[in-house]
This record gives C-alpha cells, structure tokens and sequence, in this order.
C-alpha cells in the first residue's frame, strides 16, 4: 500500500486533516438523507430571521432558506450555493456562515438546497441555484444581488452569473468563491500533486465528476466548467479564496487570471497551511480573518460604509 503523503497543514486546520468524505454511490442516499436534518433545523435567532421556503422552478420546487438579519438590514442579497461535490447537502458550518454573511454583512442570505447527484445529475444544481436567483430579483426589485459558493458551490454561483448573462436578466453585482471547482484545466500541477489531500483531492473529483455529469450532451458546457466559457463580457468583480493543499487551488489562480486578463477586478486570496474546507474550522483565527474579508467585499459589492 502507498504511504500517505504528510502535509505542512497548519495546526488549525490538523483536525480536518482525517477527514475524507465517504465517497459510495451505495451509502451516498442513505448520507443525504441523515445530513438532509440539518435543512429542517435551521431556526431563527435575536439577530437572524430564519424562513424556509419552497421557490417554483421547472416541474417542481426548489427549497430554500432565507436568512435576514434582524439589526443592521441592508438592500443587499447574498445568493450562497453551498459545497459537497454536488453530492452531499449543506453541513453544518456551511448554515452557520450563511447565518454569519447575514448577521455582519446585514445582508439577506438566499441558501438553496439544490438537487444533488448522482440521483439528479447536472444540469439540475445550476437550474435549482438559478431558479432561485431569479426568484431573487423578483422579491428584491433595486436590491444589489450577489453570488458565492463554496468548492463546487463556488462553481454554480459562477453558473448563474453565465445564466443570467446567457438569458439576457440583471448579472449578479460580484462574485464570491471560496476554493472554487472552475473546471476542466487540463493537467494543472495540484490537480498532478495532490492526489491524497484530505477533506478533497483529485480521485475525489474524478468520482463527484463522474456523478455529476452522467451525460456529457447535457446542459452547457460552462455552466459545468466556467473557466471554459466563451465570453468573459459582464461577468462581475469577484473575490476568490485558495487553499494551499487542495487540487482545485491552481485551477482557481487560473480562473482570477483569465478575470484580469479580461479587465475583470478579481481578488485572489491564496491561503497557507490550508486544507480544502478549511473555514469548517471556525475558531481560527486564519478563518475569521478569512470571514472578515469576505464580509468587507459583500459590503464593498452593495455599496455600504461603515457609517451607512
């Protein structure tokens, strides 16, 4: 047997370092429906209204939840697609940071629970996440909407600013992608390197690949692999995170690259020490440095001061 690689991953972060998703398309269902309580859980706090609601898309509904702050409300809308290899529903830190958006950026937080592979293979998460942006613009006419996501929802929240491109509706005003899955960029050095990374590494991708797109005809192609879109016009200021140990990390400098290359502000974060899904460690200090920084460019992105 191959010994396991040892990584420089920051003490922070060294818990996460024995955690792998268990990936079987046997047990994956019966995953989903035990992490699928946590939806159902979700309530609202002194500083948080929690509602969950059910939002009419294509032949059916998609549920959602809409988080809004109690004190310091703003007209922004955060649209947050959440990350598990389009595979497993939201975990819990992933709730808590949606709740955490809300609370310091005082903006409302649009949460979808999208249909999840390999039972409803693409394009189904990008339509449940843009049903959602569009029921978005509807309910909040003149407000600011931005998008983000995490790891694969990074990759949906670029999905929908391509969509709302593509159709011809107001584009989401920023971007927000935290350890993004951009796409196919061929042989990148940490897609070669780290193939035994925890938390998610190449083989990972290859199986959540193979889940995800079980038909290669189907939908766009880059609304699957945005870094592969054929027009970089009125994609909007986006702000990107990396981590160092994590095979999506080049990927993600490409993508910020093509943004500037187009005149497009992109602001790139390359983490340390880091492990994918780091922010699940949300007592580091690393990770509420993170926070802070991405709750300045949501205020950035719908134009508030800290006096406004």
């Amino acid at each position: 047997m191959r010994k396991k690689t040892t990584y420089d991953i920051h003490p922070d972060f060294k818990l996460l370092a024995k955690i792998h998703p268990p990936l079987n398309r046997k047990t994956i269902p019966g995953i989903q429906k035990m992490m699928n309580l946590l939806y159902y859980q979700q309530r609202s706090t002194r500083s948080v209204k929690v509602e969950h609601l059910h939002i009419p898309a294509e032949g059916h509904t998609v549920r959602a939840l809409l988080y809004t702050p109690v004190t310091k409300k703003t007209d922004g809308c955060l649209l947050y697609c959440h990350g598990g290899g389009y595979a497993f529903p939201a975990a819990p830190y992933q709730y808590k940071l949606a709740r955490l958006y809300a609370e310091q950026a005082g903006c409302r937080v649009l949460f979808p629970d999208y249909r999840l592979a390999p039972g409803h293979p693409f394009p189904a998460a990008p339509e449940d996440c843009f049903a959602a942006y569009r029921w978005l613009l509807e309910q909040a006419e003149g407000s600011l909407i931005a998008v983000g996501g995490d790891s694969a929802g990074g990759t949906l929240a670029m999905a929908v600013c391509l969509m709302a491109i593509d159709q011809q509706i107001p584009v989401p005003c920023a971007q927000m992608l935290l350890y993004p899955a951009v796409g196919n960029c061929g042989e990148i050095e940490s897609i070669r390197k780290y193939t035994d990374t925890p938390m998610c590494n190449s083989k990972d991708m290859d199986t959540y690949g193979k889940w995800y797109v079980q038909d290669e005809s189907a939908g766009k192609l880059s609304y699957r692999s945005p870094v592969e879109t054929e027009s970089w016009d009125q994609i909007p200021m986006t702000y990107i995170e990396t981590a160092e140990y994590d095979c999506l990390r080049d990927g993600a400098i490409i993508y910020a690259d093509k943004l500037h290359d187009h005149g497009i502000a992109a602001d790139l974060h390359n983490t340390e020490g880091t492990v994918h899904g780091y922010d699940m460690a949300l007592k580091s200090s690393i990770v509420k440095d993170l926070i802070e920084k991405r709750v300045d460019f949501l205020k950035s992105a719908f134009q508030i001061t800290d006096a406004g």
